[in-house]
């Protein structure tokens, strides 16, 4: 007799052919420019960086050049989650965070060292998630960091929830009306959402070659910087702050695209950031309404 079928747990969870090849490649992704960055001090981002590097690293001695690179370009990435969570607002040790597209958890840690309160982390990568909380149980922190195998266009967490959420890099897998009205949901009224984000520029007319060279590579869909605004208001956020950060991260590019950990894709990034055809954004939009 044929034993039944057990259901796919992770099918309740993507919700889309596209979503599940995202899952994919974030299931399988061992990029070094990931993980040779965050065993610098066990804070693992995916995300990029912000501020001028130190030219001194590229006169280090050969033995030694590869990991003060590697090193400088950590901090930088670091000092990009720093921004972000500077935009947070006023956050104590009883309110709740999301973070939307967690990654390996590398900004979750840094919120809670910062403000002490629970931080919930969500993932569409099983693996992301497993690391992830093997993470916050060896820096002793799991009953406060914990990482959810959940959609964030659907993360099941309790309406009016959440004080603060943001989204590092990681809007561009969904579509933002459907994100900002889950958030919407989650959001009490006054809670701060922030973004760090690429966006192509509305005014240079659709994708440029450089951005569309950027999706293919992320398997990403980058969306347009008007589309932030729209699905925000559309939900009820109004944008307090918004910070043009690409200046700001192109030496981080020049930095990488001279490194060991260089992927290719730093000549597209470096090409869409100095013509215009694409911005580095920082938004952060309060919730006020219902």
């Amino acid at each position: 007799m044929s034993q039944p079928r057990t259901a796919d747990p992770s099918a309740a969870v993507l919700r889309s052919q596209y979503q599940r090849s995202v899952a994919q490649y974030w299931n399988a992704e061992r990029d070094p420019v990931n993980i040779r960055l965050g065993e610098v001090d066990g804070l693992f981002h995916h995300h990029y960086g912000l501020g001028d590097y130190d030219p001194a690293v590229l006169d280090t001695p050969a033995g030694d050049r590869d990991e003060a690179v590697i090193k400088e370009m950590h901090r930088l990435e670091t000092a990009q989650a720093d921004v972000l969570l500077d935009h947070l607002g006023d956050i104590g040790p009883g309110d709740a965070l999301l973070d939307g597209g967690s990654g390996r958890g590398g900004t979750s840690f840094m919120a809670n060292m910062r403000f002490g309160c629970q931080v919930d982390g969500v993932s569409i990568s099983e693996e992301q998630v497993r690391f992830a909380n093997n993470q916050a149980a060896e820096r002793g922190v799991a009953d406060a960091v914990r990482f959810h195998f959940r959609n964030m266009l659907d993360t099941g967490f309790t309406s009016g929830s959440r004080r603060g959420i943001w989204t590092n890099e990681t809007t561009m897998y969904v579509d933002l009306h459907e994100l900002f009205e889950e958030f919407g949901r989650l959001m009490s009224f006054g809670g701060r959402y922030v973004c760090i984000t690429g966006c192509y520029n509305d005014v240079t007319g659709g994708r440029s070659r450089a951005v569309s060279q950027i999706d293919q590579h992320y398997i990403c869909n980058i969306h347009p910087r008007s589309e932030y605004f729209k699905a925000l208001t559309a939900n009820n956020f109004a944008p307090i702050s918004v910070v043009d950060l690409t200046a700001a991260t192109i030496p981080y590019w020049e930095l990488r695209a001279r490194s060991s950990v260089a992927t290719g894709i730093e000549d597209a990034f470096l090409t869409a950031y100095r013509e215009g055809s694409f911005h580095y954004l920082l938004i952060a939009a309060d919730k006020i309404g219902t």
